[in-house]
């Protein structure tokens, strides 16, 4: 299994609005970097939902239940998956938590700040858990 983290203004498409929906394709990704990544995901994958710009916190972990398939919102060679809600973290993590985690200092969020779709380490999956107070999830 691998994992990732996946980025959305919440006014656009937020945690609350996933876990309504109860899956959702994500989709829209214009990004060379993000569809390699999207490309990557496989069925199981988890990852973690981050409200970007409002609130900077990672809320909640989703999972890939859709592998990659041609993004329906445009006809060019884009690539989306299929999320839906898997857990709410305990309690959110931030922006500038993560900032200040030594461990977490290397982690994509801080380097590509602006890619959406990045991947995230297992010793980061387990330390953003640990920070939210949320058990791990096999």
């Amino acid at each position: 299994m691998a994992y990732w983290l996946i980025k959305s203004e919440p006014f656009v498409y937020s945690w609350d609005q996933l876990e309504s929906d109860g899956r959702t394709g994500w989709d829209g990704v214009r990004n060379y970097s993000a569809r390699l990544h999207l490309r990557a995901m496989r069925l199981g994958d988890l990852a973690f939902f981050y409200h970007s710009n409002e609130g900077k916190e990672i809320v909640g972990i989703a999972k890939i239940v859709r592998e990659a398939y041609p993004d329906p919102t445009t006809e060019e060679d884009w690539s989306a998956v299929d999320v839906a809600p898997l857990q709410r973290l305990t309690r959110p993590v931030t922006h500038a938590e993560i900032k200040q985690e030594p461990g977490l200092a290397g982690m994509a969020l801080m380097r590509l700040s602006r890619l959406s779709v990045q991947p995230v380490t297992e010793a980061e999956w387990k330390r953003i858990l640990a920070l939210a107070e949320t058990p791990a999830i096999d």
